[in-house]
């Protein structure tokens, strides 16, 4: 009977996987016909895949978890990341001068405008790389910075404090890489050298140009930004300017200044003792140049913390907003008063002219400040550039009166309204100017701020007569009576920015292109 179960239970097994290996049978003719039906590439490609997925099975299971950054670590690429790109828009600033100076001018010189605008940032690389960085923040004296030179040298960067061993002692204090600091200071030199393009517009032969943005961001600009971001002298003495109101823009402006004074007004200005209106020739794209530098600000001003404190860059980026937000309202109201009409230029000029102004106080003072020096910033670029008119210095896009005067008031705003160290968290003793005047502190900041304008714009005003007058005596710095009433873009560089648009007479009485 047993044998009998037994026998019956094996043929039921039998049946079973006879059943089971004809499955299994058909399954395999239908996986070899699928791949038959295949074209030989992907055929090829079966035993590849194959190999890969069982090395990701080996990597897989010999691979141990590596560590994961640390906290200091973290903090150095949070830092380094914010830091670029503040710096990129800074360099996009380049875009809005660019715009604004080309708007500002006329149709005839929009070429030379724009190359001069385009090409500058590109001498200011080479220039600030090779010995400007160097002489600002490379260790030497109180002076000048004698070491550093094409970034050549010991340097432990992103180390701070006493933990750094290197050469640029005097940008120790951000804790970011070497190549990060000189990539956001070269933004801010090119802007010094921008500055001067538009002040000296239509006139100006463009080697001259090149040549003096060469030794303004290489030797100029450095040794007065040396004294106060790199630890010299008035850095000794307690003068502060957080992003550059003076370092960069008054620079900028100084420079500016003695540029448009040396090469005289452009022809037609001035007649009969009255100031003839040149209007730009596109105020639209002159807006648009307005507004992409009011967005590259929040990277000029926020960006110089140099490091991603949530605090002071939102702090600071309202300060700079209210600033050109009012300053721009005060143009408006106060063109519409003296002028008699609501100018779009001083309301452009006005917003620049806040921004300008509360680049050197934006760490450290209050919105409510900030919201009286752009108001005073956009009161003065007006009277200012009517003031320059008067003058005779003639400055087609108001550089002078929106970079250097207002630049001049922003830098002693700073001891008029700072809150003095312990007001916020990034303000500690040693991390900023001591209280202003209005703020309960006495007049001393005032003076010490008053000494680095009266210094530096000396120093600038000097530098910048001697080269202005060397280029003169040499190459000549003004293009001939022919070549501006033709237009720069013709005598200069062989071509017009709107060929086959109509053009119109100017103010000479000439039509532009007629020589």
């Amino acid at each position: 009977m047993y044998k009998q179960k037994l026998k019956t239970k094996s043929r039921r097994l039998s049946a079973r996987n006879y059943v089971i290996d004809s499955q299994s049978n058909a399954k395999v003719k239908l996986f070899n016909l699928a791949i038959k039906r295949l074209s030989p590439s992907w055929q090829a490609c079966l035993p590849l895949a194959c190999l890969i997925v069982l090395g990701w099975g080996c990597a897989a299971v010999a691979q141990t978890p590596a560590a994961g950054p640390t906290t200091a670590e973290l903090k150095v690429a949070l830092d380094t990341l914010w830091v670029a790109i503040a710096a990129f828009l800074v360099f996009f600033m380049n875009a809005g001068f660019c715009m604004l100076e080309t708007g500002f001018c006329r149709q005839k010189n929009a070429v030379n405008v724009l190359s001069k605008n385009l090409v500058v940032f590109a001498l200011a690389t080479v220039a600030f790389w090779a010995i400007g960085f160097g002489l600002m923040f490379g260790d030497g004296n109180d002076f000048i910075g004698l070491n550093g030179f094409f970034l050549e040298g010991a340097d432990n960067s992103p180390a701070t404090g006493e933990a750094y061993k290197g050469i640029f002692s005097g940008i120790s204090w951000t804790g970011v890489p070497l190549a990060a600091k000189f990539l956001f200071q070269l933004v801010f030199a090119g802007t010094a050298a921008t500055i001067v393009s538009g002040a000296v517009a239509e006139r100006i032969k463009f080697i001259d140009f090149l040549i003096f943005s060469l030794l303004l961001v290489g030797i100029a600009y450095p040794i007065t930004g040396h004294w106060i971001w790199g630890a010299g002298w008035l850095a000794d003495r307690g003068f502060w300017d957080f992003a550059g109101s003076t370092v960069v823009h008054s620079v900028g402006g100084w420079a500016a200044l003695m540029g448009a004074a040396f090469l005289g007004p452009r022809i037609g200005r001035y007649q009969d003792r009255q100031v003839v209106a040149m209007p730009g020739h596109n105020m639209s794209i002159a807006t648009l140049g307005c507004l992409i530098l009011w967005l590259g600000w929040f990277g000029f001003n926020p960006g110089s913390v140099m490091a991603a404190d949530p605090g002071a860059i939102t702090h600071i980026a309202l300060t700079t907003n209210m600033a050109g937000a009012v300053g721009g309202i005060a143009a408006t109201i106060t063109a519409w008063l003296y002028l008699g009409k609501p100018d779009l230029s001083m309301i452009i000029n006005g917003i620049l002219a806040g921004l300008v102004a509360i680049t050197a106080s934006c760490a450290y003072v209050s919105i409510g400040s900030s919201f009286i020096i752009g108001l005073i910033a956009g009161v003065l670029v007006v009277f200012s550039v009517t003031f320059f008119d008067k003058l005779g210095i003639d400055d087609p896009v108001g550089a002078t009166s929106v970079h250097l005067v207002c630049g001049i008031w922003g830098t002693l705003a700073v001891g008029l309204w700072a809150v003095g160290p312990g007001v916020y968290s990034w303000y500690g003793d040693a991390l900023g100017p001591a209280k202003g005047l209005f703020t309960g502190g006495g007049v001393g900041q005032f003076g010490i701020q008053l000494l680095g304008v009266v210094t530096v714009g000396g120093f600038t005003v000097l530098l910048s007569s001697i080269f202005w007058l060397a280029l003169k005596a040499t190459l000549g710095i003004r293009v001939s009576k022919e070549e501006e009433l033709e237009g720069l873009d013709i005598s200069e560089h062989g071509m017009e920015a709107y060929s086959g648009f109509l053009k119109k007479g100017d103010a000479t009485g000439f039509t532009e292109g007629q020589s």
